[in-house]
């Protein structure tokens, strides 16, 4: 392997757990990597506003009740199975940003008809959020996960950024937390993942959660937001990311210990970038502990989680490949995580990877319909071919966003 350096040789203090400090080197031309990216911005932005927005705002929304469908088959058509919360609010954020885009659609209605639907048939008379309902809007199945409460806070930040309706959202929002406070909160300032569950405290839920708080934090006005946000990052730095490799778990027990079993031992790349998206953000672009540990999340996800120049699903702790299947999501995480650390740092290196990261999104979108995508990437490069999850809407349209603000920064 050739280093940042130019060498075979790791820089000083590089090597920790069999992990490099740096990533692989790559073609560290800034222009031509700029220039890269400005033409592939330009792709996918077209291909955001002229076939997917369009197609799933045609055949994605239930035209009687303004629900968001499951999954679209390749063909386009919707496929009729009962509808995870978790989708309704990602969707909703998706067609938030679609005017920023340049979308001329009716995104503010889909957003209205969204939040409302969600809002009937999702909530609890407890307050909390159920997570699955079925095509016609009756409750499937009324369990509480905390991964779903996150989703919920995120939709109504987004509703209430797209529809300039603060006042009427942030007040649900905020009963919603304190709903999470209430029926949810563990040990430790962590939540537990779902009413019952008291045993294994998961990161994945709560790295939603700090992405709504900031998110919240951006146009909220309860100064709880923030503090909520210093309270996950806290969670992040001090109990989800290892000390011994800075790697993040998944799952850990109630004395946070990491959990029995395989569970214990994942770690997902698409999270190591996802939380270093959300940990340079937190830090407000300055440099200290959090940048330090988002660039070594990067490093250990480029390093070891790249396979092949796509981000592998899963490792285990110590590297080695547990599931070497390549989904969409974490490919998207990836851009986001790469263009952040360009432009706090300058580094060329994160710049290379921002472009091999969008790149990377090309055999996804090769669809007989353009709009949709493919969802697995199986080791040697086959793409399967099978129905595009709605819920990986969220994650690229929020790539492509990343793209087109760093683009237009530049």
């Amino acid at each position: 392997m050739t280093y940042l350096s130019g060498t075979s040789e790791p820089p000083d203090g590089a090597h920790r757990a069999g992990i490099w400090e740096n990533r692989p080197s790559m073609t560290h031309d800034i222009a031509a990597n700029r220039a890269r990216l400005r033409d592939l911005r330009g792709q996918l932005v077209g291909w955001l506003v002229g076939s997917a927005y369009p197609l799933w705002a045609r055949n994605g929304v239930d035209p009687q009740n303004g629900g968001f469908v499951e999954t679209l088959a390749q063909s386009g058509a919707p496929l009729p199975l009962p509808r995870r919360a978790r989708v309704q609010p990602r969707q909703i954020y998706a067609f938030a940003q679609a005017p920023g885009f340049g979308w001329n659609g009716d995104s503010r209605r889909i957003v209205r008809r969204g939040i409302d639907y969600f809002a009937a048939h999702y909530r609890r008379p407890d307050g909390l959020i159920r997570t699955l309902a079925g095509i016609d809007g009756t409750a499937v199945d009324d369990r509480a996960f905390l991964y779903d409460q996150s989703f919920a806070l995120l939709g109504y930040a987004a509703a209430a950024r797209a529809l300039e309706a603060r006042a009427e959202l942030e007040p649900r929002a905020v009963a919603l937390r304190q709903a999470i406070e209430s029926r949810l909160s563990g040990s430790d300032g962590a939540f537990r993942s779902d009413e019952n569950q008291g045993r294994i405290f998961e990161s994945n839920p709560h790295m939603h959660l700090l992405e709504a708080c900031l998110a919240w934090g951006e146009i909220g006005s309860d100064p709880a937001w923030r503090v909520w946000t210093q309270r996950l990052v806290g969670l992040a730095m001090n109990r989800f990311i290892r000390p011994g490799t800075g790697a993040l778990g998944e799952a850990f027990s109630p004395d946070w210990q990491p959990a029995p079993g395989i569970a214990g031992r994942i770690v997902e790349p698409g999270h190591q970038f996802e939380w270093a998206w959300l940990l340079m953000r937190a830090a407000g672009g300055e440099p200290g502990p959090l940048r330090e540990a988002a660039l070594r999340l990067i490093a250990i996800g480029e390093s070891a989680g790249v396979r092949d120049g796509v981000a592998i699903n899963a490792l285990l702790d110590d590297f080695s490949v547990h599931d070497p299947a390549a989904r969409f999501w974490p490919q998207t995480e990836r851009l986001k995580a790469a263009l952040w650390a360009a432009q706090l740092t300058g580094d060329p290196s994160y710049w290379s990877m921002a472009a091999a990261a969008a790149a990377s999104f090309q055999p996804y979108l090769e669809t007989r319909v353009a709009g949709l995508w493919l969802d697995i990437r199986q080791p040697g490069g086959t793409i399967v071919d099978g129905p595009a999850p709605a819920s990986s809407f969220y994650h690229v349209v929020g790539a492509i966003e990343a793209l087109n603000d760093a683009v237009a920064a530049l």
